[in-house]
């Protein structure tokens, strides 16, 4: 998907965004300045920081501070404004699951809130900077994040002066990634009404087990890609004298050959691979039945992607489900560098919620834009002029 082309001038960028999403804002100003900060997002080239927003804006100094102030001081809510989006993307996308995958952002210093030694997978090494788990509703058409959790280690939240200076809830706590990958997905499926979607986990270093019993017990289908060690145990009521010895998910892609089936066109081009085999998890309650379903480019076996699945799916409903965390990735890409997603500069928590909120809601703009949705929905009343005051 390409990034669409938004309107040259101020007053068209804004009227691209669904302004009725901050309805829940207290005051006018803040609804205002919200539109105001999603159209500099879309409005400003290179690094999305407040300065370079504010640019937008008229740059004067005055209203630099005021931007700053409305992110990072100001009294609205970010998480009504995400259940508001989810709602808004729903309507869009009629998405299939949920892809919930980690980021890391590599930061100089440590005063950004959050920030700690992580392994980037995207860099192949460890890097200091922050992490935040993303919670994107995808469809084949089109991914778009709309809740996230920033992680907090231990140091950050047992340090006192770095909890204050950082504005750290009191009620925040240092957390497993398989919890913090939790809370976000199942805050997320709470957004929307109805049977829950799918989650679709992109995070192959969490534990497989761990996660999967929270899973359970909300009632949501799962299928998180995992890593080629993983060992697991062939289940013997389906696949009859593979012994009971764990093996690793790698060997048992690359051993049974009589399973491989064509799958359908690579991303990166030519044909692909595919595979399903019944499992069982070691450790898990009931033998903990899964499906193995993995998928690879013909020519590149060890680039194979592995999924750990419900017992009760489908190898097409697995791959179909996949698929959209390669959706994810390209938008990712494509559309959360152009928005600022990964840009924010300031230190505090309540700062980086509101920065990342209003991110998602110009990555559901160009999003919309880009697939032709048309206008989008907005209150009855006629909006007032724009401004930028102090609040």
């Amino acid at each position: 998907m390409h990034s669409p082309s938004i309107g040259p001038t101020f007053h068209e960028t804004l009227a691209r965004i669904p302004l009725d999403l901050f309805a829940s804002m207290p005051r006018n100003d803040q609804r205002l300045k919200a539109g105001e900060y999603v159209a500099g997002l879309l409005g400003a080239h290179g690094r999305k920081t407040l300065r370079n927003v504010a640019s937008q804006l008229g740059g004067r100094a005055a209203r630099e501070q005021s931007v700053h102030h409305f992110i990072s001081e100001s009294s609205w809510e970010w998480e009504p404004v995400r259940r508001g989006l989810a709602r808004r993307t729903g309507e869009l996308l009629g998405p299939r699951a949920w892809v919930v995958r980690p980021t890391v952002v590599p930061k100089a210093g440590g005063h950004s809130v959050g920030v700690a030694e992580y392994f980037a997978p995207q860099l192949g090494r460890t890097v200091t900077g922050q992490q935040s788990y993303g919670a994107w509703l995808a469809s084949p058409a089109a991914g778009v994040p709309v809740n996230w959790q920033l992680v907090l280690p231990a140091d950050w939240i047992e340090d006192r002066s770095r909890r204050q200076r950082a504005h750290i809830p009191a009620t925040s706590r240092a957390l497993s990634p398989e919890e913090n990958a939790g809370d976000v997905a199942l805050r997320a499926a709470r957004s929307l009404s109805g049977t829950p979607l799918p989650v679709v986990l992109d995070a192959p270093e969490l534990d497989p087990l761990r996660t999967g019993r929270r899973f359970e017990r909300a009632g949501i289908p799962l299928v998180q890609r995992v890593e080629r060690r993983l060992r697991l145990r062939v289940d013997p009521l389906a696949l009859p004298g593979h012994g009971d010895l764990p093996l690793t998910a790698a060997w048992l892609v690359g051993s049974m050959r009589r399973l491989w089936r064509p799958g359908g066109p690579a991303a990166a081009g030519g044909r692909s691979l595919s595979m399903a085999v019944p499992v069982m998890l070691p450790g898990s309650p009931a033998g903990g039945r899964r499906l193995l379903v993995a998928q690879w480019p013909e020519s590149d076996p060890a680039a194979a992607r592995l999924w750990l699945a419900d017992g009760s799916m489908r190898q097409a409903e697995v791959l179909a489900l996949a698929r959209l965390a390669e959706v994810v990735d390209r938008d990712d890409a494509q559309v959360a560098t152009r928005v600022g997603l990964r840009d924010f500069a300031g230190r505090s928590f309540r700062g980086w919620h509101r920065h990342i909120t209003l991110a998602s809601v110009a990555h559901l703009a160009c999003v919309g834009a880009d697939l032709g949705a048309g206008p989008p929905h907005r209150p009855a009343a006629t909006r007032p002029p724009l401004l930028l005051g102090a609040g």
